[in-house]
């Protein structure tokens, strides 16, 4: 009856809405099955329309980047949404404010900031991500977060359809964690920087670039950092603890621990999810069996 139904509002919306759709290439670690239904909405109005018939009648995961995932290779049965180009906007406003759609890349949100002669923004050069999935996790890097430039969000709550803006000063955003309702899809956010001299800037990206060529693996099929610094247990950064507890060369599969940073695990081949899950099992129980830390991941794994 269900999906009678989702088929009837498919016919009457222009938005891309498919059956059975591989996930593999829309996430880095090139891992995944296929989704029962994928949903890339190109307007508000389509996305809402959706959320308000069928947002409390199927199991809904809303897909980025992909940089910072792993996928289950079953298929996932509910409805995938990947945001279209129509929540990729970036508009510079007053006052040095940038308001960026969710679907906006980070790198392109930074380079936007540096031909307007905005700073605040350079670390987003080196988030290999979306304005959405960043504002999820408060993603950051070389001391510098979403939440040290946000002003405001815009989300749509996946239950009901229904559209707020939230202001920074109501959300509280930690290291990779913020309180707002996982109910809530972003749709955009307004951000604060200040002028600064465009070379300024430029000099900035591209010591930041440079600095995580030489310490962070590119260009290979990866999650980006797997586990969070466990800073309430331990001083220590999580790539020192897993150093100094697990064999680098330790792989399940075709899964196996990045040479040039150990907090990078590597699809080096046609790894699976049980694979990558078996080493990051691994890694947690030798971390807490020699240091006592407990590891948390930093990607979000879609059993």
């Amino acid at each position: 009856m269900l999906d009678q139904e989702i088929s009837y509002f498919t016919k009457n919306i222009k938005s891309k809405f498919l059956s059975n759709y591989s996930l593999k290439k829309l996430n880095w670690f090139n891992i995944g099955g296929a989704a029962k239904f994928f949903f890339k909405p190109e307007t508000l109005d389509e996305l809402a329309q959706f959320l308000k018939n069928f947002g409390n009648k199927i199991n809904i995961f809303v897909l980025g980047a992909g940089s910072n995932v792993l996928l289950n290779d079953k298929l996932f049965d509910g409805v995938v949404i990947k945001l279209g180009k129509n929540f990729s906007n970036i508009t510079l406003m007053p006052n040095n404010i940038i308001v960026a759609g969710a679907g906006v890349n980070d790198k392109k949100l930074s380079d936007f900031a540096l031909k307007n002669s905005i700073g605040g923004f350079e670390f987003l050069s080196c988030i290999p991500g979306t304005v959405g999935g960043g504002l999820k996790i408060n993603s950051g890097c070389y001391g510098r977060e979403f939440k040290d430039i946000l002003l405001s969000v815009q989300v749509i709550d996946k239950k009901n359809g229904l559209i707020k803006t939230i202001p920074s000063s109501q959300i509280n955003l930690g290291y990779r964690k913020s309180d707002l309702h996982k109910d809530y899809i972003y749709l955009s956010a307004s951000f604060k920087g200040k002028k600064k001299k465009s070379e300024e800037i430029e000099n900035e990206i591209n010591f930041l670039k440079n600095k995580k060529n030489i310490s962070q693996p590119s260009k290979i099929k990866t999650g980006g950092s797997t586990f969070k610094n466990p800073k309430e247990q331990s001083s220590e950064k999580v790539w020192s603890l897993i150093k100094k507890s697990v064999p680098l060369d330790t792989s399940f599969g075709e899964a196996s621990i990045s040479q040039k940073h150990c907090n990078f695990l590597v699809n080096t081949g046609n790894a699976s999810f049980d694979d990558m899950i078996k080493l990051i099992q691994f890694i947690k129980k030798n971390v807490k069996s020699k240091t006592g830390v407990t590891l948390e991941t930093e990607i979000e794994i879609i059993k």
